[in-house]
């Protein structure tokens, strides 16, 4: 749709990392103003979530990587180029909550609380980075006639009617942003409301699977949308054997 945002002097601001770095500086000052609320240590909690965005990043990266290998086995050069759209929340997070035990440990933050915290930084960066897979084509929905349906562009420039997956899931996001809002105070113990968050996203994005243009499979399944059960069991069941009866 507009892979480049702008230029200036002759430097071409690609969408996507422009969308994504926009949503990762917003979403560290709400997690900075929720350290707050939390009465966490929030320059601890600012170092944290720096630090913790370097395997995020990476995670995310690779997952998108493999599951489009026989794309980037052939251009392994386009691996790590800036301009590319492309990135796994389910590459990023377990690898970011893998670091965090002694990352969080040095830091002297409680791990629930820490991760509480972070449900904001991430949904808000999510909207963001949703935004720039829209200008970018990337993640595109599949064609339709629906009349949820937009004239929209693939990574290849393709325009059809199709489904607004990024929109779809970035108005997913904001949901789940407004509800994390209401019901933090309510909850039971620390890192419930992220545990709440995973299982709400996983949800949302199973379904959304089904509006994507092409779905990533691994032989014979489908990548995403196990993943998304997998996590759905693994939080509620977190949740509850967690919650202090």
């Amino acid at each position: 749709m507009r892979r480049i945002l702008f230029q200036w002097h002759g430097i071409k601001i690609f969408s996507y990392p422009a969308m994504l770095y926009f949503g990762l500086l917003f979403g560290i000052v709400a997690g900075n103003f929720a350290a707050h609320v939390a009465n966490l240590n929030s320059a601890h909690v600012f170092v944290a979530t720096l630090l913790l965005l370097v395997p995020a990043l990476v995670g995310a990266r690779l997952l998108f990587v493999v599951s489009h290998w026989e794309y980037y086995r052939r251009e392994p050069k386009r691996i790590w180029r800036r301009s590319e759209g492309g990135g796994a929340l389910y590459g990023g997070l377990p690898l970011a909550l893998l670091v965090s035990l002694p990352l969080l440990h040095i830091l002297r933050l409680p791990f629930g609380a820490f991760w509480d915290v972070a449900t904001f930084t991430i949904l808000i960066g999510m909207i963001l980075a949703r935004i720039g897979c829209l200008l970018n084509g990337c993640c595109a929905g599949r064609t339709t006639e629906g009349w949820l349906a937009l004239y929209l562009p693939d990574h290849q420039g393709i325009w059809q009617r199709r489904m607004p997956t990024q929109l779809l899931e970035a108005a997913w996001a904001i949901v789940l942003l407004i509800g994390a809002i209401v019901i933090w105070h309510q909850m039971p113990f620390q890192g419930a409301l992220f545990l709440l968050a995973l299982a709400g996203y996983s949800t949302g994005r199973f379904w959304l699977e089904f509006t994507r243009e092409s779905q990533d499979r691994v032989g014979k399944i489908q990548l995403y949308q196990t993943t998304s059960l997998v996590l759905v069991v693994l939080s509620l069941m977190t949740f509850f054997v967690v919650w202090p009866r």
